[in-house]
């Protein structure tokens, strides 16, 4: 029997054993999306306690405990740390075949040498262990971020972000390169008019002037955009139901502004309209700076009103959609790429029933300008774990060019989820190692290991010109 976690995790032949270990395992990081604070690794924060580091803010935890029937007050509650820290050790034996089970080992091991299978049992010495470690220096955020090899990390922001940790850290000159991304889902969420109106004040304000009308709406974006480029972004991000391609004119989006403004409700399609026009300006500027749009796409999000209304959103209450996708994308792109204007693109699917379509589409809109110009993005969320990371490569192998896939990333708001790239990059050299021991793949283990060391980095720095 295999001994659980050791260097093979996953590796279930020679020739994995080999690209992992002479390949990919060394490797840099590269994470182009995550939801870090920039603030916490400006300030180079050192966390009080295990609790605090892993528990704060993981509603992938906060799930997990809620099915294994701990009650709120120790998950997000006001119980102390180590009460809540000792629920999670209750519920981790209960995460068998959950990623869970493996992300926390693989954490500990990797970030504090602790080698302990967590359960009630090792809780008291493995909270205590880990919480000295993290009051030294060793253990700081931006150690952290050294200790796994990190060296380019894309944060998540608004357009209304001042970015001022982003410019200490420039400043600080600290060698790994943190890098604000553009992400203006609240700009143009037309569901909720009492919302966007606060953020249409809120822009004002920043911007130094009235916004009255659409045009100086956009204009007023467009400057935070050049603002984001000035301080080192390349990327843009969107978290999205599905693609918006709605047709529309400048009238009609004027006319639209003007009823939000003043608080009138909104027909579907006057919504629909709206967030069109946003998205399709938001794109044309991506593609005037030579930057990347993301795209995730398929999340139903906010589903339990009752616990929505207790803890607010981002508290683990989201699911897989099944929204509709291929034909507003392929509105969306083909209206960008007619005019010339279609940017390197990422789409990510929520739905792994769109793995197929994801995978086609982008090959309609790869125009030989660019290796990999139109990406299909990494498994995410629900879908990052071993089963979709297997059928998200496994879609892209079969119709499109894997080897020109940017990898991994972890779309994380914890210092401790970077063993996540590991656990791609160890399914990614076992499936490859796989296909050359049963001659599916040419024994060519210098070549099969470029590709590995290509999608693990090489393609991301390349891609995004980091």
């Amino acid at each position: 029997m295999k001994p659980f976690l050791d260097e093979n995790f996953l590796l279930n032949s020679k020739t994995a054993e080999v690209l992992y270990h002479q390949f990919a395992k060394d490797m840099p990081i590269i994470d182009y999306h995550c939801h870090l604070p920039p603030d916490q690794i400006a300030e180079d924060k050192n966390f009080e306690n295990l609790t605090q580091v892993w528990l704060y803010g993981d509603h992938y935890k906060w799930r997990a405990m809620r099915a294994n029937g701990v009650p709120e007050e120790f998950i997000t509650g006001n119980r102390s740390d180590w009460e809540k820290f000792e629920k999670w050790a209750e519920t981790v034996p209960y995460t068998l075949r959950n990623p869970l089970y493996h992300w926390t080992h693989l954490e500990l091991q990797r970030y504090f040498d602790v080698y302990d299978i967590l359960s009630p049992a090792t809780a008291k010495k493995i909270y205590d262990e880990c919480t000295a470690k993290l009051q030294t220096p060793e253990y700081s955020v931006q150690s952290l971020l050294k200790k796994m090899n990190v060296v380019t990390v894309a944060t998540t922001d608004d357009p209304c972000d001042d970015l001022a940790h982003h410019q200490k850290l420039k400043a600080s000159g600290f060698e790994v390169n943190i890098l604000p991304a553009f992400r203006p889902d609240k700009a143009m969420n037309a569901d909720d008019l009492t919302a966007l109106n606060a953020y249409v004040a809120k822009l004002e304000k920043i911007h130094g002037a009235e916004i009255k009308t659409y045009r100086e709406y956009l204009y007023a974006l467009e400057r935070r955009h050049d603002y984001f480029a000035e301080n080192g972004c390349v990327l843009s991000d969107h978290g999205l139901e599905q693609l918006y391609a709605e047709n529309y004119t400048e009238e009609e989006v004027e006319a639209i502004f003007l009823k939000i403004g003043g608080g009138d409700t909104l027909t579907r399609l006057e919504i629909l309209q709206f967030k069109s026009a946003m998205l399709h300006a938001f794109a044309v500027w991506d593609h005037e700076k030579n930057w990347v749009q993301q795209y995730h796409i398929g999340a139903l999000r906010d589903n339990n009103t009752r616990m929505l209304k207790n803890l607010g959103p981002d508290t683990g209450l989201d699911s897989i959609g099944d929204f509709s996708q291929g034909a507003a994308l392929s509105k969306f792109m083909n209206r960008l790429d007619t005019g010339n204007q279609l940017a390197k693109t990422i789409i990510y699917n929520l739905n792994p029933a769109d793995n197929e379509l994801i995978a086609t589409m982008i090959g309609n809109f790869n125009d030989g300008t660019i290796a990999g110009k139109i990406q299909y993005g990494s498994a995410w969320w629900f879908l990052d774990q071993k089963d979709g990371m297997i059928r998200q490569i496994n879609a892209l192998s079969n119709m499109g060019l894997l080897s020109r896939f940017v990898g991994m990333l972890t779309d994380s708001r914890s210092f401790l989820s970077f063993p996540r790239h590991e656990y791609f990059r160890r399914i990614l050299c076992n499936l490859l190692g796989e296909d050359i021991e049963n001659g599916e793949l040419p024994d060519d283990i210098a070549w099969v290991g470029k590709i590995v060391q290509d999608i693990c980095y090489n393609n991301a720095k390349s891609y995004f010109n980091f």
